[in-house]
């Protein structure tokens, strides 16, 4: 017969380091994370609008969460780790990449330390924070199960795609939109925002196009972003091309908004860009990227495949109407 006792303090140590991080990961983020009660004006004054998490960016009261979690909502309060109550107002958010910046009336808050979620890996530790069914500093740990996931977002009429989530098997509820993803380091690297099915749940990345955003949302309260008026697909290119080009896909265009910039500058569908102001297009995630504040009525070059021969064209794209 097996000696299992004898085997149980080898078998145990790898689940003690595992829980060693997650709890290390805890404690250093836990009093960064808020609980939000979101509330909205209604013809006797305020009343309710939903609940969500948020974290710390700034002692001086910034807090990131998700867009969905305060939309439609003009402010209302945090509830910090150690039982403060603290009012806070909405600074801005973007429902096309989900996420918001509200600021807390008090400060003296402690930021959380940030990642950069494109240096992942899948199979990498990750730590939910956040507080499901109120409950504060709730902690739920994972996996990176996959990365380069895309979720469509809606505002107005405007369909936008958020590149590059973070998929993870880390337990996601009610309530943890708007809280922090954490690496084994506690270093924020997501932001909760949606469950992806059974046992998955959906991050949008803290990366350098995140914080971009963000920091518009703290100093604008809203995203300017530029309207090119295309839709289309990733289409690997012909060899000759790709060679030429370093790259094998371009995008290629499957429909041309009427009165719109691209239509404007001639572009038509079946062809396929593969630059724009000198940068590589391959995806649609490669054109909303690009198309941010700085294109706004501004010339954009770009080069595009029409019968199997590379065009220059220029367009001057429209800011894209808020919703």
């Amino acid at each position: 017969m097996a000696d299992w006792s004898a085997a149980a303090p080898e078998d145990e140590a790898p689940l003690d380091a595992y829980s060693r991080v997650v709890v290390g990961v805890a404690a250093a983020l836990a009093p960064s994370v808020l609980s939000l009660v979101v509330e909205r004006r209604t013809a006797s004054g305020r009343g309710p609008a939903g609940s969500g998490s948020a974290w710390v960016l700034t002692a001086d009261g910034f807090l990131v969460t998700s867009a969905h979690v305060v939309h439609g909502g003009v402010g209302g309060m945090a509830h910090t780790a150690d039982g403060r109550q603290l009012p806070f107002d909405v600074v801005g958010e973007d429902p096309l990449s989900d996420i918001a910046v509200v600021r807390a009336a008090a400060g003296d808050l402690r930021p959380a330390t940030l990642g950069d979620a494109d240096r992942l890996r899948v199979g990498e530790l990750v730590v939910a924070i956040g507080n499901p069914h109120g409950l504060a500093g709730s902690v739920t740990a994972g996996v990176v199960s996959a990365l380069g996931r895309s979720l469509p977002t809606h505002s107005g009429g405007h369909l936008r795609v958020v590149e590059n989530v973070i998929q993870t098997d880390a337990a996601l509820n009610p309530g943890n939109s708007g809280g922090a993803l954490a690496d084994s380091r506690a270093r924020v690297v997501g932001i909760n925002t949606a469950l992806a099915g059974y046992g998955l749940g959906l991050a949008v990345p803290v990366n350098a196009t995140s914080l971009a955003i963000i920091a518009a949302l703290m100093q604008q309260g809203r995203v300017r972003r530029a309207y090119l008026g295309v839709a289309g697909r990733a289409q690997p290119l012909p060899e000759r091309l790709a060679a030429t080009l370093g790259r094998g896909r371009g995008l290629r265009v499957v429909e041309v908004v009427p009165g719109s910039a691209a239509d404007g500058a001639g572009l038509r569908p079946g062809d396929v860009i593969v630059e724009l102001n000198g940068h590589p297009v391959q995806t649609a995630g490669d054109v909303q990227r690009l198309m941010m504040a700085e294109v706004v009525d501004r010339f954009a070059v770009l080069r595009v495949v029409r019968d199997a021969e590379l065009r220059t064209v220029t367009a001057i794209p429209a800011e894209l109407p808020a919703a």
